[in-house]
């Protein structure tokens, strides 16, 4: 079973939830797919036992020794990425869209594109299971495919070791990761807050998991900060059909695990919290 953990922005507590979720009493497969920024191995410190190379694009650069600053491809970039510093034209390799245009009407051929190779994904062994990580390089490109390559190496690692669970830290936004991150999942939870930008970005994460017919359950994080808000999330979700999986209390246990590099069920295993996470945890995985 794939149980995805998704929201709609960033700082809901989605993470939280997913550590959460990971440390419980079963073994399970941990799959952090917010490439772009992923955070729950410095949680789990995981004992890495596999490293693969990721390349998710190109990248252009100069042969200095045939270039001759004529500047032909900085007025032709429409990404800004070729300015001049002191004199000489220098490729940011962070603006850079790998679109290979300047490569091509360079008079003097001094440009080549180069695979970028920075980004990696990792496997390994947490102490609650096993882990998959990918960290996609400042700058580069298609993270959506090294989610797919994160959730099928966690797919392997599950028949391999006969562990029935996969649970995917997916990254916050309706953008290409995040519909990688869902696609095909026996079940999704969307973690939401209750502010006005909580509710309105969950309505956008919601059109994605209808289209995809997906399983979907909500958790709103912090309730009791906003009763209000709370209730009118609630009030939608009960309006579209969608379940409420749990609402979890604000807790500042939560940021004491984190920093002591525990989740909030093994920091603070006696805390309301942490029981609102299990019973939320075994509505979800027993429907």
């Amino acid at each position: 079973m794939e149980i995805a953990v998704i929201s709609g922005k960033g700082g809901t507590g989605k993470s939280s939830v997913s550590s959460a979720f990971a440390t419980l009493s079963e073994i399970i497969v941990l799959a952090d797919c917010d490439v772009d920024a992923a955070n729950l191995y410095l949680i789990f410190n995981p004992e890495n036992e596999e490293e693969q190379v990721y390349a998710g694009g190109q990248k252009a650069v100069i042969d200095y020794s045939l270039c001759d600053n004529c500047r032909v491809c900085q007025d032709y970039c429409r990404f800004d990425a070729i300015s001049v510093v002191n004199g000489k034209t220098v490729i940011s390799g962070i603006l850079c869209d790998g679109c290979k245009l300047c490569s091509r009407i360079c008079p003097e051929n001094a440009i080549k594109m180069i695979v970028e190779n920075k980004s990696r994904m990792f496997s390994g062994s947490f102490r609650n299971g096993k882990m998959v990580y990918g960290r996609l390089a400042p700058g580069e490109e298609n993270s959506g495919k090294l989610v797919n390559l994160v959730r099928e190496k966690a797919k392997q690692i599950s028949l391999k070791n006969g562990l029935n669970t996969i649970i995917i830290d997916g990254p916050p936004g309706i953008g290409c990761p995040v519909i990688s991150s869902v696609t095909g999942v026996d079940k999704v939870v969307i973690v939401t807050e209750p502010t006005i930008s909580g509710l309105n970005d969950l309505k956008r994460v919601l059109e994605i998991t209808s289209k995809f017919s997906l399983n979907t359950w909500v958790i709103i994080n912090k309730f009791n900060l906003n009763p209000d808000m709370s209730n009118r999330i609630e009030s939608y979700c009960n309006n579209c059909d969608i379940k409420i999986a749990g609402k979890l209390p604000f807790e500042p246990k939560v940021v004491e695990a984190m920093i002591n590099c525990k989740s909030i069920t093994e920091w603070a295993p006696e805390s309301h919290f942490t029981k609102e996470i299990i019973s939320a945890y075994k509505i979800i995985t027993n429907e």
